[in-house]
């Protein structure tokens, strides 16, 4: 448990680590359990509902513009931005 909460870069005490290998045991052997099950023959499904023979329609609203894209309405948008930049939002980098 010591080495998975160093690659996770987690600084937990040892009851905790303790209590989450016990998590980790019962969620692994739920796994077993699932990978234990016969699926030959078996499609899989996109939806639950295609299990029913169910047609699933998605309801989405059509992509079109609601509002006029000015600079005034950017600019009103970016107010509360906390870095913007020649128009466009800064944020920090996530990816190395």
């Amino acid at each position: 448990m010591r080495r998975l909460a160093r690659l996770a870069r987690l600084d937990l005490p040892e009851e905790a680590q303790t209590a989450l290998a016990g998590q980790l045991n019962t969620f692994f052997g739920l796994v077993e359990q699932m990978n234990a099950v016969d699926t030959d023959g078996l499609e899989p499904l996109a939806h639950p509902a295609d299990a029913m023979g169910e047609a699933v329609t998605l309801r989405l609203r059509p992509d079109v513009a609601s509002e006029p894209a000015t600079e005034a309405v950017r600019a009103a948008n970016q107010r509360s931005a906390p870095a913007v930049e020649r128009g466009l939002y800064l944020v920090p980098k996530v990816i190395e």
